[in-house]
Parts: structure tokens; C-alpha cells; sequence
């Protein structure tokens, strides 16, 4: 029974390979080599263990001599094993590449620790950056620790997060931070900190020298100015050694110019990822992906100079890395990512903020699509608490399984009750950017905080995409460009139990004439 067992695994596993390797060729593997009845010590060899000396591939014909590849088959195996990993690579290098685009950009305005951007208006279609919202204004600035020592002191009321290079999450600020809202005192100690930590103070140890912090204010009755005053009053960045006397900051509202944050594929993709890998401790990076990653030639400590034919793969792997991205985001076959059995709304975080199957096994695919497309991670955006946090439900794909065409019109209709205890909104995206459609609103987004929105008689909302909108909808329309693509995010502040429960759930966005 236990050889039969075997046996059929072995067949199973020849048979899988069918797609790749003619019915001849196939049938050497299966057969495998014959015992020689002239050798006195002989044994016969089970199927998989030899190779025929043809084999046809994807990769075309691969040639050996008594299982030893020729000299043109290994060139095109060792080619093909760059390649592979260079995808692989391409894909795990995402989260620290997005964040020195970020980073880069920001430091365009001045120095980090004495540099603060802030959204005073609001953000709009003028910032390219993923999936940033216009419900809220942000304040967004980047710390250097290798100085030692920072203070952060965080203003009253805001939500927001830290995260480090690798854009892991190192904690915090605000409502979900240690300080409750309330404000508060943040000590961020550098990579391998062993100094003394004083007392009143909320420490986050983060692991890289370079940090993003980010928080969001809020409206006081449809007004930014008292959260946003309160933000420049309060803030205050310094050394630990400086707290007598903190230094000045410089606020630059970047409200309605334009600006990108959003970094590039190709070869300059590669030299940045370099640039982190250089720069910043490596330690929290699991051995695996510093292990792809140095086998196309970025190693820390090592100069990255691959030759003109590593240049061509590293330069079409990350092509084909930003087209793999673009299908696991937009068109992601694992329907655990899905919310809804028979609906095309999508988590924004599938296998949790840590991106994981189960714990310690990592969800490659989930955390690929999210850092395509986003920005930001922290427990409070995977809350399952009621009322508390938010959620980010989204889809690129119509009720047909079609793209959503910029040419096109549409209606998306929300029951009556969103389950939102704050507010929710709907916000459209364009699909190459992942930033907010460009077009003739500043704003590309219908939120329950507008005014002027519509109800139907029932409770629901109809919302409505096209490049012009309906007679007398106006209120309750997002424009959008002919020959363009574009997605949205549906977003409940405070999500109330029946999201949770899926008691309440939004329609699909049905093609109108």
C-alpha cells in the first residue's frame, strides 16, 4: 500500500508537468533510466529522479548529456533563475521603495526634524500619492534618528502612526496611540538605543533611523482650521538633549499644488531599493527577502553594479514586477482577499495589517497588492472593534467583472444606515497613478460630510462616476476621464456591528445606459 502510495504521488507529480514536456519526453521521465543487467551491483531508478536529454519548456528545447545541461541550456536556465528572482525581489521591495519615494519627495521641502507638511485644505487631486483621502487633512513629515534621541510631541485629538523604512508598523500617535487623544509626549529611540529612557514620556522604539509619521486632524463642523490650528500650535519636534529649548518648526500647506510621492518602476526601481538596503539596518528584514534581493546584486555593504546582462533582466523583471502587482491588485483570484462570496469589494488588508496566512507565514500576495496601492499600516486600520477605527472596502472591477472605464457611467447605491458611527465616503482613484482621479473636481469624492448630498426616499444613497454627471445629481457625482480606468475606496470611520456582521453591504457598481 505504501508503494502503490508512492507510486501515485510520482505519477501525479510527472503529470503535472504535461503542459510543459511532449508525451516522448514525458514518458523518459516516468520510465526514468533502466538498470544495467550487466553491472553486478545495480538498481533500478524510480521515475523523477533522471531527466530526458530533450525537454521542451516554456523556456523552449533544454538540452543535456546524461543529465549534465549544455552550455546554451544553462545560460537560458541561470537567465531564467535571475529573472525569477528579480520578479520576486521586484515584489518584496515595494514597501521600502514606496517609502523613499515618499521620503525623498518630502525632503524636497526642507530638512527632516524641522520640516512639517500639512494639508491645511484638505488634500486633492493635485497630490499624486496611493490612495490618499480628502476627508481629513494630514499632517505628513519624515524623522532622521541618527542624531540620537527624538521628542515628538504629538497635538490633542489627531489619529495617526509611525512607520519605519521597511514600512513596518512601530506604533501609534493620537486616539490609538498611548496618549488616547489626548496628547502627549513621544521619546523615538534610534536602532540599538541602550541609553537611559527618562520618565513622562510614551516610548516607541522603531527599526531604522529614517521613521514616517503621519496623522490626520478632523473637521469641527465641516471646518479644518480648529484641528489644523491646533496641529501648528501644539507640535513640536526636538533632541532629547534640546527639550528646554525646542527648535522651530516650518509648516508648508500643501493644499492644492502639486506635488508626487509616488515612485517609479524600471531601473531606477532597483537603485532605490539599493539605497535602503545601504542606508538603513537591515535586521528586521527576514533572511529570505535579503537573500533574493542579494542574489541580483543588492547586499548590504556591497556595491550594486550589475553587468549589461543583469541590467536586462533587472530592467524587464521590473516590468513584468509592476504588471504582476497591477493583476494581484486589480484582479486577484484568491477569493479570500474578497469580502463577499458573489461581489467584487475587497479587503484592504488580507491576512491582517501584518500580511500573513497564520502567524509567522507571510501572505506574499496580499502584502504586494496593499503596498501597490497604499499607504499606511497600523492595527487601527484592521480594527474588529465596533465603532472604533475604520475599514476600507474597495474594488476596480464593475458588476460584470469589467474594469471601471473612465468613459463610461455608473452607480454605485449604499443602503440605508451606512454603518458608520463618524462618517464614511466614497473616493475615485486612477487606476495608473493609484492616487486620486485628476479631472475637473478638486475633490473626486461624494462623503456623508458634504452638505449638499441626496438621499433617496428609502435611506440610500445613489453615488455616480462618469465624465458628466446626471441631470440634477451633481451633488452626488465623481467625475471621470474617457480612456482613463479608475477604482474607489469606500471608507467607514467607526464601522458599526453590521459591516462586521454583514448584515449591510454595498451594492456593486452597476453600468448605466
Amino acid at each position: 500500500m505504501i508503494r502503490r502510495s508512492l507510486r501515485c504521488r510520482a505519477l501525479a507529480a510527472a503529470l503535472a508537468l504535461a503542459p510543459l514536456v511532449p508525451a516522448a519526453s514525458l514518458a523518459q521521465v516516468l520510465k526514468g533510466p533502466p538498470a544495467d543487467p550487466g553491472f553486478r551491483y545495480s538498481t533500478p531508478i524510480p521515475p523523477g529522479v533522471a531527466i530526458p536529454d530533450t525537454l521542451e519548456t516554456r523556456l523552449g528545447t533544454l538540452r543535456f548529456q546524461g543529465g549534465v545541461p549544455d552550455a546554451s541550456t544553462t545560460d537560458r536556465l541561470l537567465d531564467n533563475l535571475d529573472f525569477q528572482r528579480a520578479v520576486q525581489a521586484y515584489l518584496l521591495g515595494l514597501p521600502p521603495v514606496n517609502q523613499l519615494a515618499n521620503r525623498s519627495a518630502i525632503l524636497t521641502l526642507g530638512p527632516a526634524n524641522r520640516t512639517v507638511p500639512i494639508w491645511e485644505q484638505l488634500v486633492d487631486s493635485r497630490t499624486v500619492e496611493l490612495t490618499a483621502n480628502d476627508n481629513t487633512p494630514y499632517t505628513w513629515f519624515w524623522l532622521d534618528l541618527r542624531q540620537g534621541p527624538l521628542v515628538l510631541e504629538v497635538p490633542p485629538k489627531v489619529l495617526g502612526l509611525i512607520n519605519d523604512m521597511w514600512y513596518r508598523w512601530s506604533g501609534d500617535l493620537g486616539i490609538t496611540g498611548a496618549d488616547k487623544g489626548r496628547g502627549g509626549k513621544y521619546l523615538l529611540l534610534p536602532p540599538g538605543y541602550k541609553g537611559a529612557t527618562p520618565r513622562g514620556y510614551y516610548v516607541i522604539r522603531p527599526s531604522t533611523f529614517s521613521i514616517w509619521a503621519a496623522w490626520r486632524s478632523f473637521l469641527v463642523d465641516g471646518d479644518p482650521k480648529p484641528g489644523v490650528d491646533a496641529v501648528k500650535t501644539r507640535t513640536k519636534i526636538y533632541p532629547l538633549a534640546q527639550a528646554a529649548n525646542p527648535p522651530q518648526l516650518t509648516f508648508v500647506n500643501m493644499s492644492g499644488k502639486p506635488f508626487n510621492m509616488v515612485g517609479p518602476s524600471g531601473f531606477r526601481f532597483w537603485e532605490m531599493l539599493n539605497q535602503v538596503v545601504q542606508d538603513e539596518p537591515t535586521t528586521e528584514v527576514d533572511p529570505t527577502t535579503l537573500g533574493l534581493w542579494a542574489s541580483i546584486g543588492i547586499q548590504k555593504g556591497r556595491p550594486f553594479a550589475p553587468d549589461a546582462r543583469m541590467k536586462a533582466i533587472l530592467t524587464e523583471a521590473a516590468a513584468v514586477g509592476d504588471a504582476t502587482a497591477r493583476a494581484l491588485a486589480y484582479r486577484m483570484r484568491d477569493r479570500q482577499g474578497y469580502i463577499y462570496d458573489n461581489a467584487n469589494w475587497r479587503y484592504a488588508f488580507f491576512g491582517g495589517y501584518t500580511f500573513e496566512w497564520q502567524p509567522g507565514v507571510a501572505n506574499l500576495d496580499a502584502a504586494a497588492f496593499f503596498f501597490f496601492l497604499a499607504t499606511g499600516v497600523t492595527p487601527a486600520m484592521d480594527t474588529k472593534i465596533v465603532g472604533e477605527g475604520s475599514t476600507y472596502p474597495w474594488t476596480a472591477l464593475d458588476a460584470n467583472n469589467q474594469p471601471l472605464d473612465g468613459g463610461r457611467n455608473y452607480r454605485l447605491r449604499l443602503p440605508p444606515n451606512v454603518p458608520a458611527k463618524n462618517f464614511w465616503s466614497v473616493i475615485v482613484y486612477n487606476a495608473q497613478t493609484r492616487s486620486m482621479q485628476q479631472s475637473n473636481q478638486q475633490f473626486p469624492s461624494v462623503s456623508s460630510q458634504n452638505t449638499d448630498l441626496q438621499t433617496n426616499a428609502d435611506g440610500s444613497v445613489d453615488v455616480y462616476f462618469g465624465p458628466k454627471a446626471p441631470a440634477g445629481k451633481e451633488s452626488n457625482w465623481i467625475q471621470t476621464v474617457p480612456g482613463q480606468s479608475w477604482f474607489t475606496i469606500l471608507r467607514l470611520y467607526g464601522p458599526l456591528e453590521p459591516w462586521f456582521s454583514k448584515a449591510w453591504r454595498p451594492g456593486e457598481i452597476e453600468r448605466q445606459p
